[in-house]
């Protein structure tokens, strides 16, 4: 019977929607409740379940259609399973009531005939009614079997317990969400699970974290949670740590020049409204490297054996917040000037610092800049960002005297420290761009010209 599934009541004085995502295809088999679209409101994002099990005949709406409370989502032809199945037995009993009487018929007749013998015959029939319902029990034990492995597939196939937001993740990972176990409550699927199962793992992390002592026996202690941010930050940082064998290599670079640039055209780029840094110059000079350099603009993929080399430049900035580090990407760095830079590099950070990035501002980056010059320091080892294969740190630049033609002279130095993936990058190349950095620090027309 073909039935209409419409779209319920969403929540309190709410009547339309958007849907937002179509959790099943014409064909499916699904199961009663079993989440069919996911909409979404400007307060949540909610699944709407099936009110009947069956098979989905044709689907009503598509991605991005506003629905209505009472719209039909999709046509379900309806099947009654317990019919069926009380068909079966009935068909099985009827069966087994024929066969039994005829078997009585057979042994009535056998009896007749073999009644004047010698009662030892009587322990020669046992064997083969013993072999008879042997041979029963094993039809019937590999009958029940079949049936409850297809009852498992039908399960695995159709009860998927997932939020929106975790099917899109699944999907944009490219990740199957119907084989995943989910640890959530009732087994609900999460996105850690899906991101695990990505890597190769299932169920619990394999990351095994060090066991904590009771700090309290030793004096009073406070709790705090981590926010999302760092939650993010310290899986991904983690995650980097151990599976990139990092190198590090020092630097050290001559910016009386370019500190003298920007004191020069500051006032420019204030004007059109943004902000001169070093940060902006940084940027525009590693973009230039990643066309000379352009294994540092890669990513390793170590499941076919092969780089990724890509042919494009997007840097991701650093930027510190009070709700922890965000790295947003500068897109396309190459193909902008400095004026450019610095604007757009004003306007991601301090949209990092209001919390209103999008995802898009956050995706994509191939190599990444982490100056701590404003903080201070001299110098530090960043952690490379997977999938990227290197990241530069810029230290607190000092004034030192530099020995210049025969003399001595007062010299703004810049500590760089560069960490790359030795996977892909040799020492050979870590030194061959750290010392290109140093010199077209020092001689920025040169080397942005050249």
């Amino acid at each position: 019977m073909a039935i209409e599934l419409k779209v319920p009541e969403i929540s309190e004085g709410v009547d339309t929607a958007s849907v937002s995502e179509i959790l099943v295809s014409e064909g499916d088999q699904i199961e009663e409740d079993q989440g069919v679209i996911a909409v979404e409101t400007d307060k949540a994002s909610t699944e709407i379940p099936a009110t009947s099990a069956g098979t989905v005949k044709e689907i009503k709406v598509s991605e991005g259609d506003e629905v209505s409370v009472g719209d039909v989502i999709l046509i379900l032809e309806e099947t009654d399973e317990n019919s069926e199945e009380s068909e079966e037995k009935k068909d099985d009993k009827e069966q087994s009531s024929k066969k039994n009487k005829s078997e009585e018929a057979e042994e009535s007749s056998e009896e007749k005939e073999k009644k004047p013998q010698d009662k030892g015959d009587d322990h020669e029939e046992k064997p083969d009614e013993q072999e008879k319902d042997e041979t029963k029990t094993k039809g019937e034990a590999t009958e029940k079997s079949s049936e409850e492995e297809s009852t498992s597939k039908k399960k695995s196939s159709t009860e998927v317990h997932a939020s929106p937001g975790v099917r899109r993740i699944a999907r944009e990972l490219d990740v199957n969400i119907q084989e995943i176990e989910g640890s959530g409550e009732s087994g609900r699927i999460t996105e850690k699970d899906v991101r695990e199962h990505k890597e190769g793992r299932k169920g619990k992390s394999s990351i095994q974290q060090l066991e904590l002592p009771d700090f309290s026996q030793w004096g009073a202690i406070e709790t705090k949670p981590l926010n999302s941010i760092k939650t993010t930050t310290a899986k991904n940082v983690l995650q980097s740590w151990q599976s990139i064998p990092h190198v590090f290599q020092f630097g050290e670079a001559d910016i009386s020049g370019i500190e003298k640039y920007i004191e020069d055209h500051k006032e420019e780029v204030d004007k059109a409204g943004g902000k001169l840094t070093l940060t902006a110059i940084l940027t525009k000079v590693v973009a230039t490297a990643l066309h000379k350099f352009p294994v540092f603009n890669a990513s390793v993929d170590m499941e076919n054996e092969e780089m990724i080399l890509k042919k494009y430049v997007n840097i991701n900035i650093a930027v510190d917040t009070e709700e922890g580090l965000l790295v947003p990407v500068i897109k396309n760095a190459d193909q902008k000037s400095i004026k450019d830079l610095s604007i757009e590099i004003s306007e991601i950070a301090q949209k990092a610092r209001d919390q209103e990035l999008s995802k898009e501002d956050m995706e994509g980056g191939n190599f990444s800049i982490s100056n701590l010059g404003g903080i201070g320091g001299t110098n530090f080892t960043p952690i490379v960002y997977h999938p990227q294969v290197a990241i530069l740190g810029v230290s607190q630049a000092t004034t030192k005297p530099v020995y210049i033609n025969d003399n001595f002279e007062p010299r703004s130095m810049l500590p760089l420290s560069l960490s790359y993936d030795h996977r892909l990058i040799d020492g050979a190349d870590g030194a061959s761009f750290m010392n290109w950095m140093v010199q077209a620090l020092e001689d920025p027309y040169e080397a942005l010209l050249g």
